[in-house]
């Protein structure tokens, strides 16, 4: 049986030449040999099999020893660099000795595959975007990073006492930015500015965006060591490529959003799990190296949560994959159950503890997901009581069963497709988003429907952005895994496809996202499109094998297997292509940088900043006093009379009072005779654009301004 443990009594032992305890792997649709494994020498199978995992555990082992530094206020770069570092090594150096070599690996996939994450990390850094003004996710992130990477701790303090101490005429929160007390909190978890703010020590803000694109292709780079280990060394290039071409990985990984590094720890703990489980080991074997690895990949699995708040429902399948590895004896089970526990710690610490108001923001779907957690928990526990004695139930019994669950698939897939015609779906909770989608609308020549979410047009996202040939392919690739696996034949693939296949369900169903495009392709990067990118690819490599004689080995060649296989790479490689042009010729946001230095630098360094109005203030709130390093507030209600109380309050704590805000109408009108206002943050460039029933194809225009005038 494919997740059962040895026989008891029967005394199974493996061929032992590296001190392993090595038993029958469960690879089936790519069996790593049995036999003797050459614990010297470097081959490319033993290359590919380390270098793809040297990102998960790089990020895993950076987040355990920064995150706590960052808990107790002395996340710095000396802290940084005398324990995270250290930490980095260790991992990265002793981790992949215990990896099993990739079977059948020749040299070439190996360069192709750097060649591929390499070539992405170029492209990437051409392209980098210089998003500071807070319109959407990626400047939040980057002021979260800006703030820790400079002070190392949170909450970020309001310095009400630099301004007008408690006056109720003010206020402290912007977009993004948590008022709580006297005190302001962040709106996202901690996971991606701990990682930004490498960048940010060694380069300051230039320094910071260009982490983005090296974390880009090492998402390229894990799941390319995916593919290797469960399709084959030669279709790992392929896949990779198809994923990088892709726009969403291309877009994400030109600014700071928190998808690529969520797509390395969850992509690469699906990679650390199918090594762990190459092994066949008892539940009372010796501890080993498949115990380090199965610890390491459910670690891998809870620290998603440290960087996105969705991962929790994501890692759910690996609670019921527990389940099965423990009613089927095997010693992997309780080292990644114990690893999960302790970065599920980490997470709802990092939720709980460091970014509660934005999760009391998003209770309405949060506790849904909560209860749902505890219900498979729950469920989970009961079932593996009820089968520990009885073992895991034959799954090729009755003989129908594996074809009327693949049949199944099918049909989910299908009825995603007709979704469009059968349903349209409204909703979005707030009217401001409502608001905005009608905007849209009316530029894209649709129906003004402002309350349309478009989450019924889900799986034709993803035919924008890998094509339609893919999307097929992935669906007939996980029917034929489904039957596979039911017939107990392809073991590896188990957790992959639970996971895989349930974050592409739940995510199409729901994408719960703003709908405007790339904006909302946020929600397919980090593990939808690799999926449909993984299942398509596979697909095409039985196609050809079975045309090859039905053997991974080869067999007689028929005329046809080449046309066949190119007509599958033509499919996935040329719809990618094209929907990627879109992206390509732009960069967002060019010029904020050194606007934002110059906006610091018109203000004195006893400034504090009065803003007279709330765009502003919600745009460029955090910037002015992050970057800035100076108190800032909000004048709600601004009048002469009330900005000249407030300017009052500020001299008499020996400030110098700033007033700021978007348009020179709006701050004259408070100034004395004699004061002028300058505009030194003046940017006009371009922004990434926003569609709705087509994909991205250029960039808008985007034109930020932050007035000032400095009173005596």
């Amino acid at each position: 049986m494919l997740l059962a443990g040895p026989r008891r009594g029967t005394g199974e032992r493996p061929a032992n030449v590296t001190g392993r305890t090595r038993l029958t792997p469960l690879h089936v649709a790519h069996t790593r040999r049995a036999g003797i494994v050459t614990p010297m020498g470097t081959t490319p199978g033993r290359v590919l099999a380390r270098v793809t995992a040297v990102p998960v555990l790089a990020l895993s082992a950076w987040l355990i020893v920064a995150f706590p530094l960052l808990l107790v206020g002395t996340f710095t770069p000396l802290a940084g660099v005398l324990l995270g570092v250290p930490a980095v090594l260790a991992a990265v150096l002793f981790v992949p000795r215990l990896l099993p070599d990739i079977e059948d690996a020749p040299w070439w996939p190996v360069v192709a595959v750097l060649v591929v994450s390499v070539a992405f990390a170029v492209v990437q850094l051409a392209y980098h975007s210089e998003q500071l003004v807070i319109r959407r996710d990626p400047a939040s992130y980057a002021q979260f990073t800006i703030w820790i990477a400079q002070h190392g701790s949170l909450p970020i303090p309001q310095h009400e006492e630099l301004i007008a101490g408690d006056d109720p005429a003010l206020s402290y929160d912007s977009l993004a930015y948590y008022e709580v007390g006297d005190v302001i909190w962040p709106q996202f978890l901690a996971g991606t500015p701990l990682l930004l703010s490498i960048g940010y020590w060694i380069a300051g803000v230039e320094g910071m965006v260009l982490v983005p694109p090296i974390l880009g292709a090492l998402g390229i780079l894990s799941f390319a060591g995916l593919a290797a280990r469960l399709i084959g060394a030669r279709w790992a290039p392929l896949a990779a490529l198809v994923l990088a071409i892709s726009l969403p990985q291309q877009w994400v990984s030109r600014s700071t959003y928190s998808e690529p590094a969520a797509q390395i720890l969850l992509i690469g703990a699906l990679l650390l799990a199918v090594d762990a489980l190459a092994w066949r080991v008892p539940a009372r074997g010796r501890p080993g190296a498949p115990h380090a690895l199965a610890f390491a990949a459910g670690l891998a699995f809870g620290l998603g949560l440290v960087v996105r708040i969705d991962a929790l429902r994501d890692i759910l399948p690996v609670v019921g994959f527990l389940g099965l590895l423990l009613v089927a004896r095997r010693g992997q089970a309780v080292p990644m159950l114990v690893g999960l526990l302790l970065g599920l710690g980490y997470g709802f610490t990092a939720g709980y503890g460091l970014s509660r108001p934005y999760l009391d923001y998003l209770s309405d779907s949060l506790h849904p997901l909560l209860a749902l957690g505890a219900g498979v928990v729950a469920l989970t526990a009961a079932a593996t009581a009820i089968l520990w004695r009885h073992g895991i139930p034959r799954t090729d019994r009755p003989a129908w069963l594996p074809t009327a669950v693949a049949a199944v698939s099918v049909l989910i897939m299908a009825g995603f497709a007709l979704r469009p015609l059968i349903r349209v779906e409204y909703g979005h909770g707030d009217a401001a988003t409502g608001y905005y989608i009608g905007q849209v609308q009316q530029i894209e020549g649709l129906p003004i429907d402002p309350d349309r979410t478009y989450e019924e047009m889900s799986l034709y996202w993803v035919g924008w952005y890998v094509g339609l040939g893919a999307v097929a392919m992935a669906t007939a690739g996980v029917a034929l895994l489904l039957n596979r696996i039911l017939r107990r034949r392809a073991g590896a693939w188990v957790l992959p496809l639970m996971v895989l296949s349930w974050s592409v369900v739940t995510t199409l169903l729901r994408p719960a996202i703003t709908p405007d495009h790339p904006w909302a392709a946020r929600r397919l990067v980090v593990l939808v499109i690799p999926a449909f990118v993984l299942f398509a690819v596979w697909f095409a490599a039985w196609a050809v094998r079975r045309l090859r004689g039905a053997s991974p080995a080869g067999g007689t060649t028929s005329w046809y297997t080449a046309p066949v296989a190119a007509l599958g790479v033509f499919a996935l490689l040329v719809p990618t292509t094209i929907t990627a042009a879109g992206v390509m010729g732009y960069r967002t946001d060019v010029g904020s940088i050194q606007a934002a230095r110059d906006l610091c630098e018109d203000i004195p360094d006893d400034g504090s900043v009065i803003v007279v109005d709330g765009g502003t203030m919600s745009n460029f709130g955090q910037l002015i006093r992050g970057m800035c390093g100076v108190p800032t507030a909000h004048l709600e209600q601004p009048t002469p009379a009330e900005v000249e109380r407030v300017t009052a309050e500020v001299r008499e704590r020996e400030r110098v009072p700033v007033l700021a805000g978007g348009e020179a109408e709006q701050v004259v009108p408070y100034l004395p005779p004699g004061v002028p206002a300058t505009q030194p943050f003046n940017v006009n460039t371009e922004q990434d654009m926003s569609t709705l029933m087509r994909p991205p194809d250029g960039a808008w225009r985007f034109v930020g301004n932050v007035w000032l005038a400095v009173l005596p």
